[in-house]
């Protein structure tokens, strides 16, 4: 067996003595700061690669980003020290991040109305626009295929919903027979930071949707629109009507939101009876222990989640309930947003409502909105959870409006125009349109 001594191997030390030790852990701290950094260097490129597939930046530009990106990777192997070349990698990713982000904003666009051909429909309208109401900037979207056709308002769900994608899918046949408007409200999606959140109250939302819908009126030349409101936005929209009813047609509520604390009460009592039912030991101390609502101050939008989460899980797997319903990253991944955008998406439930909800608790339309003085049209989930429907019924009944229409939809839950979305624009087409006899309760 072969041996090395030390006396005539001066080279034995560097390769296993206490010089080799510090080779060694020199090498791997630089190893392991090479690789760290390189983490770092792709989580700062995270922007540029979801252009391609999450925003409407063209594609030559993001091919570009793309290359360039790329071409950065082979400066730490072509500089004289790998850390400055990690350092101008980085710096170089973060430029082309931010232009990414920039870019996303700019370019968010909705697409554009077909034909079976892929052409784009002559006469129709799609466009992403900024509008100025009340001293604040706010987007809206315009979809339809003929701008000659009544306008339709679009109230989405909240307060701090953004569901401009979402509409687009699943109302995307009201585009054959309105100008569909969809509004981003004040601390939702692409209008989130249009007023500060702190400020916003209902009134703030009424006299912004009535600015709104003055200048469609006037930008369509129409003397009234009609207004749909979907849960926060049904009492939004019935809010409007009272206060302007000269403005509208009339008024279609889905997911009807009367009465916010016996909602979120009745909401409350479901859970923690289902958690019981289930032996979910955990859940039910978390609801015993933060009480049922009202909630004011830090954390509101949590402590509804910890309810609401169970009832919209509940309806989820419902088998009386059609539809695929809600399609999280399908609508985040919407060519509306830019990705500042995408963020706020998420954001403004759980922010906005916090500040808005404490404004909502006393609202009962039974006592405050008795009388309305233009058509109304309820299209009702039968297995709504999360806004029951006897509350619904019992404020149909009591309403005195020129006409009523209660239209039950057998196969939905909250959201019967994404569950049953056909069926729902049916509806609307024939029975808003048509203006049939009033005072007639249906199913669906």
């Amino acid at each position: 067996m072969e041996t090395t001594n030390t006396l005539t191997n001066p080279n034995a030390e560097v390769l296993s003595g206490p010089k080799a030790k510090k080779n060694v852990c020199r090498l791997a701290r630089e190893v392991i700061g090479q690789i760290i950094g390189l983490a770092m260097v792709l989580v700062l490129g995270i922007p540029i690669l979801l252009v391609p597939f999450t925003t409407s930046v063209p594609a030559p530009l993001w091919v570009l980003l793309l290359i360039l990106a790329a071409a950065l990777f082979i400066l730490p192997f072509r500089t004289a020290s790998a850390w400055i070349g990690m350092l101008m990698l980085g710096s170089g990713i973060l430029a082309l991040s931010a232009f990414a982000v920039w870019a996303s904003q700019f370019f968010a666009s909705t697409p554009p109305i077909m034909d079976a051909q892929g052409q784009v429909i002559p006469g129709s309208i799609a466009s992403l626009e900024k509008v100025t109401l009340n001293e604040s900037q706010q987007w809206i979207s315009i979809r339809g295929k003929s701008e000659d056709n009544p306008v339709l308002l679009f109230l989405a769900g909240g307060p701090g919903g953004s569901q401009l994608a979402t509409a687009r899918h699943s109302l995307s046949e009201l585009e054959e027979h309105f100008v569909v408007v969809n509004w981003d409200q004040p601390g939702s999606g692409k209008s989130y930071n249009a007023v500060e959140q702190s400020t916003l109250t209902p009134e703030r939302y009424i006299q912004d949707g009535l600015a709104l819908t003055n200048y469609l009126r006037e930008r369509f030349e129409e003397d009234k629109i009609y207004v749909l409101g979907e849960s926060w936005g049904s009492v939004l929209g019935i809010w409007m009507v009272q206060r302007s009813p000269e403005l509208f047609h009339g008024f279609i509520g889905t997911g009807q939101m009367v009465d916010f604390l016996e909602t979120d009460l009745r909401c409350y009592e479901f859970a923690l009876q289902l958690a019981m039912k289930r032996g979910d030991d955990k859940k039910v101390a978390q609801l015993t222990a933060q009480g049922p609502p009202p909630y004011y101050g830090d954390g509101i939008a949590m402590k509804q989640a910890k309810y609401l989460l169970d009832t919209f899980a509940y309806m989820n797997e419902d088998p009386a309930i059609t539809g695929s319903g809600f399609n999280t990253f399908r609508d985040l991944a919407s060519p509306e947003y830019g990705l500042i955008d995408k963020v706020n998406w998420l954001r403004g439930p759980l922010v906005t409502l916090g500040y808005v909800y404490p404004h909502l608790w006393e609202v009962d339309l039974r006592t405050q909105a008795p009388e309305l003085k233009v058509p109304v049209y309820f299209l009702i989930g039968r297995h709504d959870v999360n806004a029951p429907p006897v509350l619904t019924g019992q404020y149909y009944d009591l309403l005195d409006a020129p006409r009523k229409e209660l239209v039950w939809f057998e196969r939905s839950g909250h959201n019967p125009w994404v569950n049953e979305p056909e069926a729902f624009v049916e509806v609307i087409v024939d029975m808003v349109l048509e203006r049939p006899e009033p005072g007639r309760k249906s199913s669906r």
